[in-house]
């Protein structure tokens, strides 16, 4: 497996970091990675797409190697697709294809929307938008939130090994132990005593408003790029699949697919969702659900 090279962007307010392959002088793919995960939820998938594509999966803020929120900074969406449209500025990305898995793929969705002349594709694994908000929690989310915040932070847990930090998460997120590691691995820093997470504690804090599902819509409409929505099945719980494909119906050019496993499918079937990424459209005239049902050697591709 090819070992990535690393890569520091610096922007304005903090400095990331992103894990990067193939060839300088390839056209660039950038990759934006889940909630508490970071660039190494694409170590398994980043070297499959390496030959045709100089992939560079970011650490989001406050996740992987990135720095975290100045002071009392926050993880809005917003700031997110901030960062990451000012990051393809610093790296001079006139053009790019754009992945991303779970909340990097809601981010994705933004970052395309906001800015989609420059987006030649938009790859998006288990999640497009941002979460959204039908007002029956909104007023005890709101409190909640800002009552998180008014608490202030937590002492981080220590692990005694890596071994025990792999176990930790997989306990809590339901993963096997061997797409969890690439994660971890990146995700640890040694300390006094053990190894701690990296990531900033605050990216758990509850956000304190969502925007209503009306203002998604509105939102995914302005995505113009040629667009590949890849789900798993059985459906996540929180990805539920009418949401899901009434979000889809709002990109002209979209390719809906379903492929058999759970929600890190870059890391549980690397090889088949790369054929997939290879095979995506590149011009859709209408929306196509279609099936992805072998994982090994997928069938129903546009060359």
């Amino acid at each position: 497996m090819p070992v990535p090279t690393e890569q520091t962007i610096a922007l304005t307010r903090l400095t990331l970091r992103a894990q990067c392959w193939g060839e300088p002088d390839a056209p660039p793919l950038l990759a934006l990675h889940g909630w508490l995960d970071n660039a190494g939820s694409f170590a398994l998938l980043a070297p499959l797409l390496a030959g045709s594509h100089r992939v560079l999966a970011l650490d989001l803020p406050g996740r992987g190697h990135s720095d975290h929120a100045a002071g009392g900074g926050d993880y809005h969406y917003i700031d997110q697709v901030r960062a990451v449209l000012e990051a393809a500025e610093v790296l001079q990305l006139a053009r790019y294809t754009l992945l991303g898995h779970s909340m990097g793929a809601g981010i994705a969705s933004l970052v395309a929307a906001a800015a989609p002349g420059r987006i030649e594709r938009l790859l998006l694994i288990e999640g497009m938008g941002p979460l959204g908000d039908d007002g029956s929690a909104t007023l005890t989310r709101f409190r909640t939130a800002l009552a998180a915040r008014a608490q202030g932070r937590r002492p981080q847990r220590v692990f005694d090994s890596v071994e025990q930090a792999v176990s930790a998460r997989c306990l809590a997120s339901g993963m096997p132990t061997a797409q969890a590691r690439p994660i971890v691995e990146r995700g640890l820093i040694e300390t006094d005593g053990g190894w701690r997470w990296r990531s900033d504690p605050r990216l758990t804090r509850p956000s304190a408003a969502r925007l209503a599902e009306s203002q998604v819509h509105a939102l995914l409409r302005g995505i113009e790029a040629p667009t590949a929505l890849l789900l798993a099945r059985p459906a996540t719980p929180y990805l539920p699949s009418a949401p899901m494909l009434a979000r889809a119906a709002c990109v002209a050019q979209m390719t809906v697919q379903h492929m058999d496993g759970g929600h890190h499918l870059q890391l549980e079937h690397p090889e088949a969702v790369a054929a997939w990424a290879r095979a995506a459209p590149r011009e859709s005239p209408a929306i196509a659900s279609t099936p992805f049902e072998d994982h090994q050697q997928p069938q129903e591709y546009h060359p």
